[in-house]
């Protein structure tokens, strides 16, 4: 029985840090929905270890935690595959900005630069015959 309670304080102390998290603003929110199933998912089954059993019969898994650990492999394949994808987004959003930043760098070298106190071109008016 203890092992029980100490499963349901694990499930419940990771669901309390991902909302915490949630909260500071550290994780966001595409990310902390996932993570706010998988700990809510943890607490229901700490509490009913027979619907572990149950599942797993069904599924015709010989021990109950044989299907959490083939779930908990899958799952963290499936972060590992959004996280990949999340870091190659990013680098091209990176590798993007370092262009347009070497562009406007280029852009303004080139512009020729006044002497400081020099005073600026007289402003272009335009006459929309409004007058």
């Amino acid at each position: 029985m203890n092992a029980n309670w100490f499963g349901v304080a694990a499930a419940v102390v990771l669901l309390v840090f991902v909302l915490e998290l949630l909260r500071r603003g550290i994780l966001r929110e595409k990310f902390a929905v996932l993570w706010l199933a998988v700990s809510t998912l943890l607490v229901v089954m700490a509490i009913f270890p027979g619907l572990l059993r149950g599942t797993a019969d069904a599924l015709g898994f010989e021990v109950p935690s044989n299907l959490l650990f083939f779930t908990g492999i899958l799952f963290l394949l499936l972060v590992c595959v959004q996280l990949s994808y999340e870091v190659s987004r990013l680098e091209a959003r990176t590798r993007r900005l370092a262009e347009d930043l070497a562009l406007l760098t280029a852009q303004t070298r080139a512009t020729p630069q006044r002497p400081p106190g020099a005073e600026s071109p007289p402003a272009v008016r335009s006459d929309n015959g409004s007058d």
